[in-house]
């Protein structure tokens, strides 16, 4: 299904690696990039009432925060390994890599945990840490008086590689996207510190941000 909705969308002036086709679902990543014009939609539509085209104003920010990482950190024809659950955010990861099989060529390798990806043919691992699990991590450290080290610090697991598409993104628009509430997925270790994050974010809105940029920083220094 996913090659004939790709060769169709094409046909018709579309370019598919700025588009995720997930099942029954395109996801518009970039509208701009992607053309995927509403006189588009319409031709495709005809030929395939069946899936839903998803125009989503913070699913395209969710991307072009994530492009900014994967550009510099995942190669052609790369095999990513990432875990396929009911988790929003590794559906967010699925969603978000999607595209990179026709733009990079790679290859997404799935499983239902991390140990699964020890006997595979892969070159990377990606991980759904995202900028709060960052921001939370940092702060938690701080008021621990321990040295800041990073989540997302961690090159490699098993000599493959590990990327972190989401490092850049705020949860709470992932949760808003896929229409979650974050209570599920709240890490009791970092309880009070994200509580401490929301009333920073209050008086600082770009908090996560500048928390990052701070320990990257930092650790650069070192």
């Amino acid at each position: 299904m996913t090659g004939e909705l790709v060769k169709f969308l094409q046909k018709i002036g579309v370019d598919t690696r700025f588009v995720s086709i997930i099942e029954d679902k395109v996801y518009i990543n970039n509208l701009k990039f992607s053309r995927f014009s509403r006189k588009r939609e319409e031709l495709f539509k005809k030929s395939f009432p069946e899936v839903d085209v998803i125009r989503s104003k913070i699913f395209q920010k969710i991307c072009m925060r994530a492009s900014r990482n994967l550009a510099h950190c995942i190669r052609p024809k790369e095999k990513i390994f990432l875990i396929k659950d009911d988790n929003p955010r590794n559906f967010a990861l699925y969603v978000i890599l999607e595209p990179y099989q026709r733009k990079y060529g790679i290859e997404l390798i799935f499983g239902r945990s991390m140990d699964e990806a020890e006997n595979l043919d892969i070159d990377s691992i990606a991980l759904p840490i995202t900028l709060d699990d960052e921001a939370q991590n940092i702060l938690q450290l701080m008021l621990d008086g321990e040295k800041i080290e990073l989540l997302s610090s961690n090159e490699s697991y098993n000599d493959r590689k590990l990327v972190y598409p989401l490092i850049n993104v705020p949860k709470s628009w992932i949760y808003s996207w896929t229409q979650n509430t974050a209570s599920s997925d709240l890490n009791q270790n970092y309880e009070f510190s994200e509580e401490l994050l929301i009333f920073l974010e209050s008086l600082v809105p770009d908090v996560r941000e500048n928390l990052l940029k701070s320990a990257l920083f930092t650790s650069s220094k070192c």
